[in-house]
């Protein structure tokens, strides 16, 4: 009791002491010194430094010219000490709560904040074991590219020294459908592997085992650094040091005991390492199979026990990756049985010595890439082509915590029920009750949800129906892109569809959409359709008259050929209804595409409640409905204003008729059409309006009752954790 009281002491003395440094001021001109966790992409330098007090901050620097990138490029940063003069910043709001939220990250990383850095000066190099390390890296990773065939540098890099970052986005999202994403990447298996070839090699050379041991001991950790230390890195060399430690000093250390203080080590080396999914993940797993001995027993050859692994350690997991990633690939379970072995026992070997040969024998080593590379060109064919399959991903959506709390619990049950050899519908009827409720609860809702995203500068609306028997998504966003210098270009440009959109529908559980509707063509309402269309599956999609003809659309057109979903035309007049609810078009009136007030203009009637949703409607069009609709738009509850709130759009006819109780802004923050126009957000003011503009507030969520309307911000979440971060 005394050592418990002492520990629990010190640990919160020193945990409050590392707080407290991140409460510190940062003065607007510092030192910093680099780590190896920076990235240069475009005309952008990001990646996380150290203050002289030793703690972290996010920086981000504007690359002034093609000829200071090429110098950040050429050079590892790690340990580079730089002068520079900045500000420390917040960090941007997440567009929802289902999207990439730059606090969490940092956080998870142990960081201070975001510094915007305005000047650098060198001021000197610092020599240290990790800069060492970190040297090395660099080199291997320029070897890499500058030695291989360009279409195997992303794997030999992913898998030798974890750097993914030219790692093609199709690619990537091929493994994630096959559930074989972690080969992609350096794991405690490779690290298990590695530690088997050393050990067996220095064996074949006659090295005495206590000799080899100890050569493990000591290559490992360098191993680690060379490899990124990521969690699952170091988790896996700790606990081998440890075994292997306790073997030496003859007092031997149980897995599960050293795996545990691995997990107190990283603990109390940087606390906030908790929150990384990755930490979570290769913990969770590694624990699955430590006790899963019982279960590896019952097997009867290989191929059993390789299920048998694969499926202990992708159901354990499961429900901590519905939470991060709303979907799971169901083909993993089989795919892994398959991959795992290939990737463990003949594509990490050959990168191996590969990469060994271009330092001693480039002869050799062409030659062994003129085999290699059509038969590993072979095997990504393979892979292209088995995540085409349809249906490989459960979509469910972020489960609730009861939800995740009973899906831990039937996981547990149903290894225990394996253990004691139980029956199998009982093994299957304990796993798949938790499921059926994650996978039906979000149809449970019975309000009727609109959702207007925030997807900077641009419109993405989403209707739920009540017990979702109906999904529409008006827009999706999209990136007005602006030809500029190629060295300013990212490697991989900024997609609205994929990193907002599809996001949001799968952490909401929605894996169809009935109907798509691109109110008019252009990109930042219809470019992210796309990259909709390929993950989320769509029925069918609704245009204004002959709107599919501009540039803007032939993507999106291309697409919806090449996956056969229709795309009708609408015009006013036309409408549909589900129990309670009636959606109806009031604009266009003709079949000539003029632009912007030739948007599709929807009107939503549900018990009520009405919500009118205008597009990039301008002066003539709203004036226009006026003349029209004059009934039937009057004392709406909500207004999708006008393009984005523009000094052509929301004029004082329109308004006195509308008198929309919320009306909403979708707008970008600080763009460069300063939408929402001043005037006219004034004149919202003047006429006692309210509004909510999402580059304000983050996404708006309005749930419809029989009492009103409710309205739920991102900004509230935002706050909130601000507040209990603090």
């Amino acid at each position: 009791m005394l050592c418990i009281a002492i520990v629990t002491l010190s640990s919160y003395s020193y945990f409050s002491h590392i707080l407290s440094t991140r409460l510190t001021p940062i003065p607007h001109v510092t030192n910093i010194t680099w780590t190896d966790q920076y990235k240069v992409n475009g005309q952008k330098l990001r990646g996380f430094a150290k203050l002289p007090n030793g703690q972290r901050v996010y920086i981000i620097f504007t690359i002034q010219s093609e000829q200071q990138k090429k110098k950040f490029e050429g050079q590892s940063l790690s340990g580079s000490v730089f002068q520079v003069s900045g500000e420390l910043v917040q960090p941007s709001m997440p567009a929802h709560r289902y999207a990439f939220s730059m606090a969490n990250y940092i956080e998870s990383n142990g960081a201070q904040g975001i510094f915007e850095v305005r000047s650098f000066q060198f001021v000197k190099k610092e020599k240290s074991l990790s800069t060492f390390f970190a040297e090395q890296r660099f080199k291997v990773k320029k070897q890499i590219e500058n030695t291989f065939p360009e279409s195997l540098v992303a794997e030999a890099q992913s898998l030798i020294i974890g750097e993914r970052e030219n790692v093609e986005t199709d690619v990537e999202r091929a493994y994630q459908k096959l559930g074989i994403t972690h080969l992609f990447a350096i794991s405690g298996l490779h690290v298990g592997l590695v530690s088997v070839l050393v050990y067996e090699l220095l064996l074949r050379f006659h090295i005495r085992r206590e000799h080899a041991t100890w050569v493990l001991i000591i290559a490992l950790p360098i191993y680690a650094c060379l490899a990124g230390g990521a969690p699952s890195v170091w988790r896996a060399v700790s606990v081998v040091e440890l075994v292997m430690l306790s073997r030496i000093v003859s007092n031997r250390l149980a897995i599960d005991d050293a795996l545990a203080l691995s997990f107190i080590g990283f603990v109390l080396l940087q606390p906030s390492v908790v929150f990384q999914i990755g930490f979570q993940l290769s913990y969770l797993a590694t624990v699955s199979l430590l006790f899963s001995g019982k279960i590896f027993l019952l097997a009867k050859n290989t191929w059993q026990q390789s299920f048998a692994i694969t499926f202990v350690c992708q159901l354990l997991v499961y429900p901590l990756l519905l939470y991060h990633f709303f979907e799971i690939s169901l083909s993993s379970f089989i795919a892994n049985i398959f991959f795992v072995p290939l990737f463990s026992f003949v594509v990490l070997p050959a990168n191996l010595l590969l990469l060994l040969l271009t330092y001693v024998a480039k002869p050799l080593a062409w030659l062994c890439f003129l085999i290699y590379e059509p038969v590993r060109g072979l095997l990504s064919v393979c892979i292209m082509s088995l995540q085409a399959i349809p249906y490989q991903m459960w979509t469910p959506g972020r489960p609730s915590l009861w939800l995740l709390l009973l899906a831990f619990v039937s996981v547990i049950v149903v290894l225990l029920q394996v253990e004691q050899k139980k029956h199998w519908f009982l093994i299957t009827l304990t796993l798949l009750i938790p499921a059926f409720f994650i996978h039906e609860s979000p149809s449970w809702h019975q309000n009727l949800k609109i959702t207007f995203l925030s997807v900077g500068q641009g419109d993405c609306t989403i209707i739920e129906l009540p017990f979702r028997k109906g999904i529409y998504v008006i827009d999706t966003g999209g990136v007005l892109r602006f030809d500029q210098e190629a060295w300013k270009e990212s490697r991989k440009p900024y997609e609205v569809g994929r990193g907002i959109v599809v996001p949001y529908l799968k952490g909401s559980g929605i894996g169809a959409v009935d109907k798509l509707i691109l109110t008019h063509a252009d990109a930042d309402h219809a470019e992210g359709a796309e990259e909709v269309m390929e993950e989320i599956r769509v029925k069918e999609i609704h245009v204004s008259p002959n709107s599919w003809q501009m540039s803007v659309m032939k993507d999106v057109v291309d697409f919806a050929q090449k996956k056969r979903i229709p795309i009708r035309e609408q015009i006013a007049g036309r409408s549909w209804k589900h129990g309670d609810t009636t959606l109806s078009y009031l604009s266009p009136t003709d079949l000539i595409y003029e632009g912007n007030d030739d948007s599709l203009v929807l009107i939503l009637q549900h018990s009520g409640f009405q919500a009118l949703f205008t597009g990039d409607l301008e002066q003539s069009g709203e004036l226009t409905l006026v003349d029209n609709y004059t009934e039937a738009i009057s004392d709406m509850d909500i207004l999708k204003v006008g393009h984005h709130g523009s000094k052509t759009s929301s004029t004082k006819p329109f308004l006195n008729l509308v008198q929309p109780r919320l009306s909403i802004f979708s707008s970008g923050l600080n763009n460069r059409y300063g939408h929402p126009n001043k005037d006219v957000v004034a004149r919202y003011e003047e006429m006692k309006l309210p509004t909510l503009n999402t580059a304000e507030v983050g996404t708006i969520e309005v749930t419809v009752t029989k009492n009103g309307f409710t309205v739920f911000k991102t900004i509230n979440l935002h706050k909130q954790k601000k507040t209990s971060s603090k």
